[in-house]
């Protein structure tokens, strides 16, 4: 066992506070609300008590991340789960916009269990950036969000929290809760950013690189970061990063695949592209998709995609699609 450091964000408010953006059957994209600080702390918030979590073997090589940080004891009451682990393995990063390096706390003893993500922005940003990702989450049309006062302000509801802390967004995204527990996390993570060292803005893969002058093309400038990996499955993951726009490609693997393209295959706007056993871009949305086998589907996509022009998107399919097709 070793004692967590306590690490002190000076960024961070000292209060709390959960503010309404709209009603439930509000169907348009709100502006951010007003931050309203409260006197006292949620009455969910769980004992401040500084508590131990347990320490990684001597052996293990484990970046410096938030999951590293995070004190495992106040997940695990605040989540009411019965246990909490780091989980090791890389995970891919969350490619939009904006995009986000991730890590994981597994909150069972079952691998396959639920887990608690917490994310760091790839790229710099400003309160604008918070302003439109909470826009665009809202456009949704999910579960409302709520403001929260936790570093220079977010937002957030049952499943996720979402703030800004300096020149970076973080997320804390698990299973449902209550807004306030998410608003208990997002404050643990922000005492424990101080000092983060930032990723790379280049991780990559050389097998990526074969779609890269065509993703600057699709893109209509080069990419300021890359995110490449693999998923779980064993499938190339490559991601073109900028501050307005990004373009991935993954795979995922499903029961029925030719059954899980019939929407695509019967859409007005898809347009066939001879690559797998089928494969189609889409004039409208500019997305990709692309069958293999039985089982499996590759996407490519763009964010934004109604700008994209279909030619290019074509051209860039036709080149990372032997990542997944052979």
């Amino acid at each position: 066992m070793r004692n967590r450091a306590a690490v002190a964000v000076t960024a961070v408010s000292a209060v709390l506070a959960l503010a309404g953006c709209g009603g439930g059957n509000n169907e348009t994209a709100p502006n951010v609300p007003p931050l309203v600080s409260v006197s006292t702390p949620p009455t969910e918030t769980p004992s401040a008590t500084p508590s131990e979590t347990p320490s990684l073997p001597p052996t293990a090589q484990v970046a410096d991340t938030l999951c590293v940080r995070m004190d495992q004891s106040l997940v695990q009451t605040t989540l009411a789960v019965p246990s909490v682990t780091i989980q090791k393995e890389p995970v891919p990063a969350e490619i939009g916009l904006p995009s986000y390096d991730i890590c994981q706390l597994g909150l069972s003893t079952n691998p396959d269990g639920p887990a608690l993500r917490l994310g760091v922005s790839v790229l710099p940003v400003t309160k604008a950036d918070l302003t439109a990702a909470q826009k665009a989450y809202a456009a949704t049309k999910s579960e409302p969000a709520r403001a929260i006062a936790v570093g220079q302000g977010g937002y957030g509801t049952s499943k996720f929290a979402v703030f800004l802390l300096g020149t970076r967004l973080y997320k804390v995204e698990g299973p449902a809760a209550t807004p306030t527990k998410y608003v208990v996390l997002a404050q643990e993570a922000a005492r424990q950013a101080a000092g983060l060292p930032e990723a790379a803005p280049l991780i990559t893969r050389t097998e990526c690189d074969r779609g890269t002058n065509a993703a600057a093309k699709v893109m209509g400038t080069v990419a300021t970061a890359r995110r490449d990996s693999q998923t779980a499955a064993g499938d190339i993951v490559c991601g073109w990063i900028t501050a307005t726009s990004v373009l991935y490609t993954t795979a995922r693997r499903v029961p029925d695949a030719a059954a899980a393209m019939a929407a695509v295959r019967k859409a007005p706007t898809s347009q066939s592209v001879p690559l797998g056993d089928e494969g189609y871009v889409d004039t409208a949305t500019g997305r990709g998709t692309i069958r293999v086998g039985t089982d499996k589907i590759a996407d490519l996509v763009p964010v934004p995609g109604n700008a994209v022009k279909t030619d290019d998107m074509v051209t860039f399919a036709l080149a990372i699609s032997p990542l997944y097709t052979r």
